[in-house]
């Protein structure tokens, strides 16, 4: 058993390895673009109401926009249990699709301990004013 396993490792060695180098540029390149990203969030996004109806997924841009972020949803599922970085896919995947409850789970991650405080670190640094959340800013 222990001995097939390793003779699988052998041979697919290469492919490792460069699962490897991928999830380390990615981790990099997600390192990189995270404070540009929170810094285009508007100030006031998590103050106002941006409930998302049924109707609104049968729209052209939200179908794109869905078709583009299902393939990045399940390539974070899958990270999860391959090398990458699963929790960041998973969470880019949602950000780009358009669903029902998206804009409650959004605020409700942005109230959690230490979330809007690093957010606004993040905007901070790119010289942008601070996320406002119900009235409310951590910086």
């Amino acid at each position: 058993m222990i001995g097939e396993l390793l003779a699988f490792l052998e041979t697919y060695e290469y492919l490792f390895v460069w699962l490897g180098v991928g999830s380390l540029l990615l981790f990099l390149f997600s390192i990189a673009v995270m404070p540009w990203f929170v810094s285009l969030i508007p100030v006031d996004y998590f103050r106002t109401h941006h409930e998302i109806h049924w109707r609104t997924l049968l729209r052209p841009r939200s179908i794109v926009r869905n078709i583009i972020g299902l393939p990045v949803l399940l390539a974070g599922l899958l990270m999860l249990f391959l090398p990458g970085q699963g929790l960041l896919t998973v969470m880019i995947g949602l950000a780009i699709m358009v669903y029902p409850g998206k804009f409650r789970a959004e605020r409700w991650l942005v109230r959690r301990q230490g979330v809007l405080r690093a957010l606004n670190w993040m905007r901070k640094r790119r010289g942008v004013p601070p996320l406002d959340v119900d009235g409310f800013i951590n910086e």
